[in-house]
């Protein structure tokens, strides 16, 4: 081989004239297509068309210009192997030695809130990723770059030893490997939704990693955290982090679990989780009278929670909230008063993110030993229920309030789980019992005298009429359930026994 052989085909053209002329200084004849081609000589840089290595022009508005022998066949030669080698001269076919490809911007394309199927269509790039796939399957011989961040590696090696190591071609492979999977799933995800596929044959998704963490649920873990690359931005993945150290694999389970729960309100609302279940919500006519509430729901369980606000923090909230030991404050914005405050704690993390951004759905992942489960998120409100009262009592309108903030709660505590509440803040709950009124009893036990004229919510259906028997005895005047027990008689005769309005959503609220 007389001559070593780059090509360069780039949409992100950060770093690439620096790149490239690194390579023509180590004696790289270069190829380039259209714009990357037309950049290059614009700051003065040497460079082949494709067209004048095939013959051929481009054709098809720039779709076909690099498949083609005198591309691929030059990527897929075996340096060592004779019979290959002969073939490249007989064909009069060089070989190239380095590939930098990155792809059409497909994702940055379909991010747009106006693109049409026709500009994300074009911009489902073919030859890009067939030359990266090529040059990857080749890299024993190939060198193959897809990323900027590996530019200064392979120069480095290049100039040290004059090729790069199996090592560092084998990484780069795989990363593109990597890369080019990522892109495909991103265009299956938007032809999948765009044929209104709901069970596809097979599912195909992708993330990029966030970070690092320093280890999963427990110390013996290991963990990392990713983000889905076309998620929504009012999510923990999205958030920016204003201060405080680094978000733990639980932090951010915590995190989400609160973000879930105050995504419910339109009030003002405060929500404190405590391992992926709430132990206080609070609604009132400001942040701080929200919190203070969510607060007096369990002044105890909230020590080392995770408080979450739909309004920005002003400097009386962040008087109040420092004065407890917390993992973590979301909300929309803090108040420079507030910064000033909170930041004093050095370990308090503050999360901020665009409350009023798209709160599109995603589909619930859960993974499971050798597989996978699917579903939709659970986005059901009491606007879609069907709502009946078998009870003869109908609730007051001040019950009605306390109902509602019941339901909205309860569906986010772990099964089974029951809530007690008031009009504006949870009084009790009770959280993953394997009968439901062993929850019930954790509530009202934790309710103690608040639960007098107080709402409960239970997430499913009763199996017998024992919940309304000691919610009745507590003081419980008001109930909200799904219904569609085989019992349903017995829990509503008991209901009318100690004069309890019972609501009926014939919807269940199952987290498991």
């Amino acid at each position: 081989m007389t001559k070593k052989r780059a090509l360069i085909s780039v949409s992100d053209k950060n770093g690439i004239t620096e790149f490239a002329k690194e390579l023509v200084n180590l004696g790289y004849e270069l190829i380039s297509t259209g714009g990357t081609k037309k950049a290059l000589q614009e700051h003065g840089i040497p460079v082949l068309g494709v067209s004048d290595v095939t013959g051929f022009p481009e054709i098809l508005e720039g779709r076909v210009k690099t498949l083609n022998p005198f591309i691929h066949g030059g990527l897929l030669a075996k340096h060592d192997d004779g019979a290959h080698q002969k073939q490249l001269v007989e064909h009069g076919i060089e070989p190239i030695q380095l590939v930098c490809v990155n792809l059409y911007p497909f994702q940055q394309t379909i991010e747009k809130p106006d693109v049409t199927v026709a500009d994300a269509i074009e911009n489902i790039d073919i030859g890009g990723p067939t030359m990266l796939r090529a040059s990857a399957k080749n890299h024993q011989y190939v060198t193959v770059v897809v990323d900027p961040v590996d530019y200064e590696t392979v120069i480095a090696e290049l100039k040290a030893d004059g090729a790069t190591t199996l090592e560092t071609r084998r990484k780069l492979a795989a990363k593109v490997f990597r890369h080019t999977a990522a892109y495909d799933a991103l265009i299956a995800e938007y032809m999948t939704d765009l044929a209104q596929e709901e069970s596809p044959e097979k599912l195909t998704v992708t993330y990029e990693l966030k970070q690092p963490l320093r280890y999963g649920e427990n110390p013996h873990q290991q963990a990392a955290f990713y983000k889905k690359p076309l998620g929504t931005k009012f999510s923990i993945a999205y958030a920016e982090q204003i201060h405080g150290k680094e978000l733990s694999y639980n932090n951010i389970n915590d995190a989400d679990a609160a973000l879930q729960i105050v995504k419910e309100f339109s009030e003002p609302a405060a929500v404190a989780v405590k391992h992926m279940n709430p132990c206080g919500v609070g609604t009132g006519k400001n942040g701080f009278d929200a919190f203070t509430k969510a607060f007096a729901a369990d002044p105890v369980s909230i020590f080392g929670g995770i408080i979450a606000l739909n309004r920005e923090v002003d400097a009386e909230t962040a008087a109040k909230l420092h004065e407890i030991f917390l993992e973590i404050i979301i909300a929309p914005s803090f108040s420079e008063e507030a910064l000033t405050i909170l930041t004093g704690k050095k370990n308090l993390r503050l999360l901020t993110m665009p409350f009023a951004a798209s709160k599109k759905t995603e589909g619930k992942m859960t993974t499971i030993q050798g597989g996978l489960l699917v579903q939709e998120q659970d986005h059901y409100t009491l606007e879609d229920a069907n709502i009946t009262i078998p009870t003869k009592r109908q609730p007051t309108d001040a019950e009605w309030e306390a109902l509602k903030l019941g339901w909205k709660v309860v569906k986010h505590v772990k099964s089974n789980a029951i809530v007690v509440s008031a009009a504006d803040m949870t009084v009790g709950i009770g959280a993953g019992q394997m009968n439901r009124v062993g929850s019930a009893e954790i509530a009202l036990k934790q309710a103690a005298e608040k639960a007098e004229g107080a709402a409960l919510a239970s997430d499913a259906f009763f199996p017998m009429d024992d919940t309304v028997e000691v919610a009745a005895r507590a003081g419980i005047t008001a109930i909200i359930q799904p219904g569609g027990s085989i019992k349903d008689t017995d829990s509503i005769k008991k209901a009318d026994e100690y004069g309890i309005a019972m609501v009926f959503t014939g919807v269940r609220h199952f987290k498991h």
